[in-house]
């Protein structure tokens, strides 16, 4: 098992695995937001294959300075639960914190309660809302 950055050539096939997480986004869309500026694609591999992605940005803001943003942390769906998500976190976490970052953050929507207990369990705390509107 390998986790490190994805190359831009191994980005399409993180499109795939974002599909099951993202559902409504079309694929070149997904390819052009992984390509902004700051945004860090970290893939887990099992040998060749890619089995699970964290998207990540870092970011500066009055309430936490500089911290990680976790936007997406997807395994594969028939890979789940075989400790590749927790391995990702991890990974994400050291590379954060490496990087003078002071916290992960990230949104998850309010009916994802499995979602939810997997970041709790790693002592990641619920501390307020993520608001939005379309524009």
């Amino acid at each position: 098992m390998e986790t490190r950055k994805l190359e831009a050539d191994e980005r399409p096939d993180a499109v795939a695995l974002l599909r099951q997480l993202w559902t409504d986004r079309e694929p070149d869309e997904v390819l052009e937001w992984a390509a902004t500026e700051g945004y860090h694609l970290f893939g887990r591999f099992d040998g060749d294959e890619l089995v699970g992605f964290a998207g990540v940005l870092e970011c500066e803001l009055l309430h936490h300075t500089t911290h990680a943003w976790l936007y997406d942390l997807v395994v594969d769906e028939p890979r789940r639960g075989e400790g590749h998500g927790t391995a990702l976190l991890e990974f994400v976490e050291r590379w954060a914190s490496d990087r003078g970052c002071e916290y992960v953050a990230l949104a998850s929507p309010l009916a994802k309660e499995e979602v939810h207990e997997f970041y709790e369990t790693r002592s990641y705390e619920k501390w307020g809302y993520v608001l939005e509107t379309e524009l």
